[in-house]
């Protein structure tokens, strides 16, 4: 596993103008008095790799124009956030681990809360394993423990301060089209119940296949299920895409 610390460098960001700043001109205000509540160069420049490395590099192209587009007619909207954590948890191995880990078995055993405790206790495991990560104190998998949870929360997917509760996204239509859109980019496999990736739908497996198979989605994609077997091929291209959901 590939493991760094952007977790912690995105946990601590504060200021957003800097990710907006480098989606639309791939590059900073190198002056980092120019962002609020980052105070030092050298700061600005851990920042700036963290949003470069995890958040905004792109795998796909379709997937890039895609998160451009939102950008461009939405800002930093609640869309333009989920598919960059989306993104994100592709560029970033251990904020995928994490979350298959401890959020997702959180999220659909039902429950509401999820603890600092929880998180540092997968760490300490993964450590066992992860040659990477011999070196790290208990201090480090405490502040990466923290600083993954205020992830989430910056990200809108848990609430509250001390206590965190968790707050998945609500999966309307735009949202569903949108995760199929990204999953198609991510996704080898041709039956998609069958992928990794799943879970980032924020459903059920059950009530997902339901959703996807409303009639109103079919100018999106074309779909066969059967059983076990959920193939999708979307119909409209990445740039055509945005245009059709609005």
């Amino acid at each position: 596993m590939n493991i760094n610390s952007d977790i912690n460098v995105l946990g601590s960001l504060s200021d957003f103008s800097l990710i907006s700043t480098l989606l639309v001109e791939d590059k900073a205000n190198t002056d980092y008095q120019a962002y609020s509540n980052i105070k030092t160069n050298k700061s600005y420049k851990r920042f700036a790799s963290a949003i470069k490395n995890t958040l905004i590099k792109f795998t796909d192209p379709n997937m890039e124009y895609l998160i451009r587009n939102v950008f461009e007619h939405e800002g930093l909207s609640a869309h333009c956030l989920l598919l960059l954590f989306w993104n994100a948890c592709v560029n970033n191995e251990l904020l995928d681990y994490l979350n298959q880990k401890v959020y997702f078995p959180a999220l659909y055993s039902g429950r509401v809360a999820l603890k600092k405790d929880e998180v540092v206790a997968c760490l300490q495991e993964l450590k066992q394993t992860e040659t990477a990560m011999q070196k790290w104190t208990d201090s480090t998998i405490e502040t990466t423990a923290s600083k993954y949870l205020t992830f989430l929360k910056k990200f809108s997917l848990m609430e509250g301060r001390v206590n965190k509760t968790i707050a998945p996204p609500s999966m309307g239509d735009k949202e569903i089209i949108l995760f199929i859109y990204w999953l198609l980019t991510v996704e080898p496999k041709t039956n998609l119940l069958e992928s990794g990736w799943l879970p980032y739908c924020f459903l059920e497996k059950e009530l997902f296949i339901q959703q996807v198979m409303q009639k109103r989605y079919m100018k999106f994609y074309n779909l066969q299920y059967s059983v076990n077997n959920l193939k999708i091929e979307s119909t409209l291209s990445y740039k055509e895409l945005y245009h059709e959901l609005n």
